[in-house]
């Protein structure tokens, strides 16, 4: 798919596709923010204020005392608190309000921390300066008001914002990897994308099963009975490939082969074929189902275990039903069948399309957003190689977001210019 612009419209539905992504890493980032918040659980701070006598102007120096190593390792000796000399003076503030008053604040995990500590160091403090052999002399400083409270914010009220924060940059995260995923990302999701990858129409797109055991596949072919529009979507298949006008007046004859191609890779795609064939068998039309050839898959062994299995008294398969694991039931002619369905799975590296048995229609079944243009590409080579002309696409399960139709637009004949015509009857005027 060639590389196209990330406008808007786009960037949208990259992110809706990828939506599980983002959801997963918006829940890591959200994740990662409440382990943060336990890893680094919120400061809360208490503040002593102590007053120094009104002779000294320059507090610049008491300051440095606070903060000092004899008063931090006094205050802890004193405090009791499980703490280096250096952790706690990386949690000292101190401010000078006014010209005789320092503001001590210091900074703990829990309320009960932040307190000890503050009078702690407040209190060593004024012991210190108070001491004759305080740097500067003696200096009668007193604790004008102990720390008795500790502010800030509480462990929930930071835990959601930590948490919040977290998610909305684990989304902004998801979403910048999604768009980087989808603009590398080749894979065909929208049916207008599919359908210009070779230039053949969709003629239906529906959801489509997925069994992977034989009791799966049984119960398909015996119990399918798509929703209103599904079915009319079917029947409008049946009608645009000359297929739906053939009752048991047409199983006298040579029946209509119907080849249903699928690639190798593409499991929700294989029960487009046996869909449409018990659909046809619904509307009256005698038909067989066949399991063709597979190549480099193991997604078509189930079916043709259920094709080879014996019918068993519980199974309603619709009585204009045949079922067939080999295509050699084709060179039989298949008498009092009108419509036989092969299914055909082919290696997307390496595709060889479909059975060497003669095809009237040929449509390729693909998965929205599963396959790529090479590969569909690919296939239609094969096909053109083996002489088969393939009619249209069917999608399973498109994409919710997707509304295009898949229709390739007809070339109209360009209009020629007219040839110029002779004139006659016309006025003519001669000079003297």
């Amino acid at each position: 798919m060639i590389e196209q612009p990330l406008d808007v419209r786009r960037a949208f539905r990259i992110a809706w596709q990828r939506r599980l992504l983002i959801t997963i890493i918006t829940a890591v980032g959200l994740v990662g923010g409440a382990v943060y918040t336990v890893v680094q659980p919120p400061k809360v701070s208490s503040t002593a204020l102590v007053v120094l006598p009104a002779t000294i102007q320059d507090t610049s120096t008491q300051m440095l005392i606070v903060n000092s190593d004899p008063v931090v390792a006094a205050a802890l000796r004193n405090s009791g608190l499980d703490l280096s000399v250096a952790q706690l003076r990386s949690q000292v503030q101190v401010s000078s309000p006014t010209t005789n008053v320092l503001s001590i604040t210091v900074h703990g995990t829990t309320s009960g921390e932040a307190v000890t500590a503050v009078n702690a160091i407040a209190n060593s403090y004024v012991t210190y300066v108070d001491a004759p052999h305080a740097p500067g002399g003696s200096t009668s400083a007193a604790v004008l008001q102990p720390g008795t409270g500790a502010s800030g914010t509480s462990l929930p009220a930071y835990l959601a914002v930590t948490a919040l924060l977290g998610a909305v940059i684990g989304c902004l995260l998801g979403i910048v990897v999604a768009l980087w995923i989808g603009r590398s990302d080749k894979r065909l999701r929208t049916r207008d994308e599919i359908a210009d990858s070779i230039g053949f129409p969709v003629l239906a797109s529906l959801p489509a099963d997925r069994p992977s055991t034989t009791a799966g596949w049984t119960k398909l072919l015996a119990e399918y009975d798509p929703a209103v529009v599904d079915g009319w979507r079917l029947r409008k298949t049946l009608y645009d490939l000359g297929l739906a006008d053939m009752g048991d007046d047409h199983a006298a004859a040579a029946p209509k082969v119907l080849h249903v191609l699928s690639l190798s890779h593409d499991a929700g795609a294989l029960a487009l074929g046996p869909q449409l064939a018990v659909f046809a068998a619904r509307l009256g039309i005698p038909t067989c189902l066949v399991v063709g050839a597979q190549q480099g898959s193991g997604f078509a062994a189930a079916l043709r275990a259920a094709c080879e299995a014996p019918l068993g008294q519980s199974d309603k398969r619709p009585g204009h039903l045949r079922v067939a694991a080999d295509t050699a039931v084709l060179a039989d002619g298949l008498p009092g069948v009108a419509l036989a369905v092969v299914i055909d799975v082919v290696d997307c590296a390496a595709p060889r399309a479909g059975s060497r048995e003669r095809a009237d229609v040929t449509v390729l079944g693909v998965s929205a957003g599963v396959v790529t243009e090479v590969e569909l590409v690919r296939v239609a080579v094969s096909c053109a190689d083996a002489g088969q002309r393939i009619a249209g696409m069917l999608v399973a399960d498109p994409d919710p977001q997707d509304r295009t139709t898949g229709r390739v637009p007809q070339m109209t004949p360009r209009k020629q210019r007219g040839l110029p015509t002779r004139m006659t009857g016309t006025t003519t005027r001669t000079r003297p």
